[in-house]
């Protein structure tokens, strides 16, 4: 093979966590590599088409299986960040960027946190979960400035997202923020990346090549938003704002959540409408004062109390413990 012809090794850097080679080339890198299950994809019928695609997102779970451990590891570490009054701040460019604004976005609906509670830092700014910005995220100079911006401190857990594991923007972030004393993690597709060295911890969901090559929204999408979901679930479970498997800290803003507030408060205390819709309207619209309230047969300012005292665990508050993580 000519020198003209010959396919490079990839380029590496040394790992200093492990002593293994950082792949730095994208075309080197698994998220970039041609699929064969798809070749000749467009070629195909409609339902050939989505047959493939369907074919390759089951590969996911079992992608993300693998990664469990540490996975759970982030979990307890964002609950213990946010009980101390820190904050989980994402940071990501283009898909992994928009993925995680979602996440962020939908957590004050879901379990009544603060906006403040859990962050997005994404490259190019909130214009650019509506338009291409993509640009931005080659600077590492940016990455720093914005998440300086945010001034994270050693309470803080900064996550990184990003398929490659190679973002600049990201990877600069995700190594200042540790350097300012934060904990930090990453979450990518691809083992050995350049996030795996500044992260202190690193979930791989390795999905193997897109059936799109290096179309990253896919299979490396659909995983970064199942284990976003899982980190963020996850913390506020732990911080017991899930009662059994119910979503008991909604917010009542809309008449779709004051349903769901009554339904899951007739579920979880065996109570009937009247009781129920009577309970809310004593306890201020505090689907927690509300449950604390009946399961534990005491009155407002107690279980107020309580829930004050349990840092707004649900499960702690009823039976009046400490809270422990």
């Amino acid at each position: 093979m000519s020198p003209t012809t010959r396919v490079d090794a990839p380029r590496t850097q040394k790992n200093e966590k492990n002593g293994k080679g950082v792949i730095t080339d994208l075309q080197h890198l698994m998220t970039e590599s041609l699929n064969e299950a798809s070749h000749g994809l467009d070629t195909k019928s409609a339902l050939e088409v989505a047959r493939i695609i369907n074919h390759e997102d089951m590969k996911i779970a079992n992608a993300i299986k693998k990664a469990l451990p540490e996975i759970a590891t982030v979990i307890d570490t964002v609950a213990r960040c946010l009980r101390d009054g820190g904050r989980l701040l994402y940071v990501g460019a283009g898909s992994s960027g928009r993925i995680a604004a979602l996440d962020a976005s939908e957590c004050p609906p879901t379990y009544s946190t603060s906006p403040q509670t859990v962050q997005y830092i994404m490259a190019g700014g909130p214009k650019a979960l509506a338009s291409a910005a993509e640009v931005n995220e080659d600077s590492r100079e940016l990455g720093q400035r914005d998440i300086a911006r945010r001034r994270p401190t050693r309470k803080d857990i900064v996550i990184g997202v990003s398929a490659s594991g190679r973002t600049p923007y990201v990877v600069a972030a995700v190594e200042y923020a540790r350097r300012c004393g934060a904990k930090t993690a990453g979450v990518t597709c691809n083992y050995n990346s350049e996030l795996t060295t500044v992260a202190e911890v690193t979930i791989v969901a390795e999905v193997g090549p897109e059936v799109v090559s290096g179309s990253t929204r896919m299979k490396a999408g659909t995983a970064q938003k199942m284990i976003l979901n899982m980190i963020t679930t996850g913390a506020m479970t732990r911080l017991g704002y899930v009662y059994e498997n119910l979503m008991v800290n909604v917010h009542m803003k809309n008449s779709k959540l004051v349903e769901r507030a009554i339904h899951i408060l007739m579920l979880a205390c065996n109570v009937d409408r009247n009781v129920a819709v009577r309970t809310i309207r004593v306890a201020g619209k505090s689907l927690p004062i509300a449950l604390v309230m009946l399961k534990a047969n005491v009155d407002k300012p107690e279980a107020m109390r309580r829930l004050a005292q349990a840092d707004g665990n649900v499960r702690r508050a009823i039976e009046d413990t400490v809270m422990e993580l």
